[in-house]
């Protein structure tokens, strides 16, 4: 099969078009003919050497994709050859082929393109176990989302309205900010030229109670600022940094809690039961159209670097997918 390797440690150009052989399907897992994969930030990482695949991924960058079942390994049950899919996967996705766990294997929805399904799983897994799972957004509460324009930001959006929660985003473009209010949300915020601390306490007076980050440190006292009495900070990124000194005294006062995760390393079983989540949750609104993926573009696989060079930028509004 074909698939984009990564030789060396790099910017976008390092990323290389190669054939390489063809994975085996082990028992538990079903083979998948790519139709599409999507570029997520750890991809990016992974190219710059800052987050290697887990063991026993892939090589290769891609942590989501779409396609249709081509084989089936020993012990599956639940899928057909021939089925249209979309999975979560650990590595792999930016290739022709990939092995992934039937656990993280999601039917395409209905309304959704067998390509754009591509750009699904990833933000859908780790939006709902954070915000649905871990924080338990609920009608009626505030949520804020900061990169509202990102593929995690545009799903998330989208997510916490169809919950009822009243909606709060950061971005920085006017475009941006635009989209995101077609896509739900109540206040948008230019963290550019506003005080997201100051809006966000404007528009709510009591402050928020589930906020998504991806910020990490820059964002960690700002945030803790922000939320309300019982408020939850779910960080998912650290693109602002890994390491910050807390107030605690200020977290203990509004009872509040700090959650940290990561995704891709969790262990098969724990991925399994979030996409069965996922299905049970979030693909329902998906099938009725309350949420949409956001594609911002389309390009062909062999142009990985091209579409690295596109969300590093910062210019994609929701996901970049990369076409088999």
């Amino acid at each position: 099969m074909d698939a984009i390797t990564i030789p060396r440690s790099g910017g976008p150009e390092v990323l290389t078009w190669q054939t390489v052989p063809d994975p085996e399907p082990a028992p538990g897992e079903v083979l998948v003919d790519v139709t599409a994969s999507a570029v997520n930030r750890a991809d990016l990482m992974q190219r710059q050497g800052f987050y290697p695949p887990p063991p026993g991924a892939p090589p290769y960058p891609g942590l989501e994709c779409s396609g249709r079942i081509a084989a089936l390994g020993d012990g599956v049950t639940g899928w057909e050859v021939g089925d249209e899919v979309c999975a979560l996967l650990s590595g792999g996705g930016y290739a022709t082929r990939v092995a992934v766990p039937a656990g993280q294997v999601l039917p395409k929805p209905a309304p959704v393109s067998l390509r754009d399904a591509a750009g699904l799983p990833e933000v859908a897994c780790t939006v709902w176990s954070n915000v649905g799972q871990l924080a338990h957004l609920s009608k009626g509460e505030t949520f804020l989302v900061h990169g509202g324009g990102s593929g995690i930001g545009t799903h998330a959006i989208q997510v916490a309205k169809a919950l009822g929660a009243a909606v709060l985003c950061t971005a920085g473009t006017p475009e941006k900010l635009a989209r995101c209010r077609e896509l739900g949300a109540d206040v948008t915020i230019d963290y550019k030229t506003e005080d997201f601390v100051a809006r966000a306490r404007e528009e709510t007076v009591a402050g928020v109670d589930v906020i998504l980050d991806v910020m990490g440190a820059k964002y960690l006292a700002r945030n803790i600022e922000t939320l309300a009495a019982n408020g939850r900070l779910a960080i998912i990124g650290l693109q602002g940094g890994a390491k910050a000194e807390i107030d605690l005294g200020m977290l203990t006062r509004k009872r509040a809690q700090v959650i940290g995760t990561v995704l891709r390393a969790r262990p098969a079983a724990e991925k399994a039961a979030i996409v069965a989540a996922v299905r049970e949750r979030v693909w329902p609104l998906v099938e009725s159209g309350a949420v949409v993926p956001v594609i911002d573009r389309v390009l062909p696989l062999r142009d990985a670097a091209e579409a690295h060079r596109v969300v590093e930028a910062g210019d994609n509004v929701g996901k970049v997918l990369l076409a088999v």
